[in-house]
């Protein structure tokens, strides 16, 4: 049964994919960039920054994550404040993103040999993607480019936009069902935390004051509970860190969702997907790792359509920081 779902999984990523919803379609640059092949370079920069350092490839992923949820899949992050503009990359869930650097460093390689033509949207897609497949030494998943920078970048955008960790079910699921994902998408993308760390402050009122009164959020596995009262003690250090998957923070697998089934989701948004029956059923699904690694294909290539710019929208940023002058 598993490799028949797997293989209708597989099936349908093709078939939403020969343009990638969005106007979007592989290999976009191949004849308009015949110099150099886009997608080797980025490959090659992003697999010796991860090999170099394994934990970059969360912060590629979630640099991704983060900027196709405030105004779809377009840069905007990317974008420097201003004198008059505070944008995205101020806002204070976006002060902890990093990777701002690799993206810079393909840009600039990529302008020296085709100048104009790779946005700083593709670039973050083409390396999230490929900061996660090093691991494997293979493409985990599809990315159809053709997108386009956009020009507006706004802080107050994010709060609103991007899904919290603190969030419950239901909110959860209106900002994913407002960018034209689903349930599935929601339970599957949670499986980013398979990778990366967070700090002690986004998790102290769940060891500590849950409900005001002192005590720890009952959702969470008490073992666990403790364990993370020991890394992080009172008086909360805001800057130790713990990682989002328990001894698993390096390893991109369905772990994340084994540990989620026993109560040690790190979140209030991890713990949630298991308080409505739909959710945690795929969230048991999951636990399996071809069919985790299957599904995340095709959510990625999802949320990588998410309000994309094509065409004659947006542009193409000379340097991924700033707009290019009008």
């Amino acid at each position: 049964m598993i490799p028949r779902v797997l293989g209708l999984l597989l099936l349908l990523i093709l078939v939403v994919g020969c343009h990638g919803g969005g106007g979007l379609k592989m290999k976009y640059y191949e004849k308009v960039c015949d110099s150099i092949s886009v997608e080797n370079t980025v490959r090659e920069i992003v697999w010796s920054k991860v090999a170099a350092k394994p934990a970059l490839a969360a912060k590629l992923l979630r640099l991704h994550y983060h900027d196709c949820f405030v105004r779809g899949c377009d840069a905007s992050i990317l974008l420097d404040p201003t004198q008059n503009v505070t944008t995205e990359k101020a806002a204070g869930p976006n002060r902890s993103v990093t990777g701002y650097d690799v993206i810079d460093e393909i840009k600039t390689t990529l302008e020296a040999s085709c100048p104009g033509i790779v946005s700083c949207a593709d670039i973050v897609a083409l390396a999230a993607r490929d900061a996660v497949s090093y691991q494997f030494q293979r493409e985990m998943w599809p990315v159809f480019t053709g997108r386009k920078d956009g020009n507006i970048s706004v802080a107050a955008e994010v709060g609103v936009n991007l899904p919290s960790a603190s969030a419950n079910f239901t909110t959860l699921l209106t900002q994913f069902k407002a960018k034209g994902l689903d349930v599935d998408d929601l339970v599957t993308l949670s499986g980013a935390h398979t990778i990366g760390t967070s700090r002690c402050a986004l998790v102290s009122i769940r060891l500590y004051n849950f409900t005001g009164v002192g005590d720890a959020d009952p959702s969470l596995d008490p073992t666990y509970a403790q364990t993370l009262r020991e890394i992080c003690p009172i008086p909360v250090n805001a800057s130790i860190t713990l990682e989002m998957d328990p001894n698993s923070s390096l390893s991109f697998d369905s772990q994340y969702f084994e540990a989620l089934n026993q109560h040690k989701g790190l979140f209030v948004s991890d713990a949630a997907l298991i308080t409505n029956a739909k959710s945690a059923h795929v969230a048991e699904v999951l636990q399996n790792p071809k069919v985790f690694f299957a599904r995340f294909a095709r959510s990625m290539v999802r949320m990588g359509a998410i309000e994309v710019l094509t065409g004659g929208q947006g542009q193409v940023r000379k340097n991924c920081r700033v707009v290019n002058d009008q």
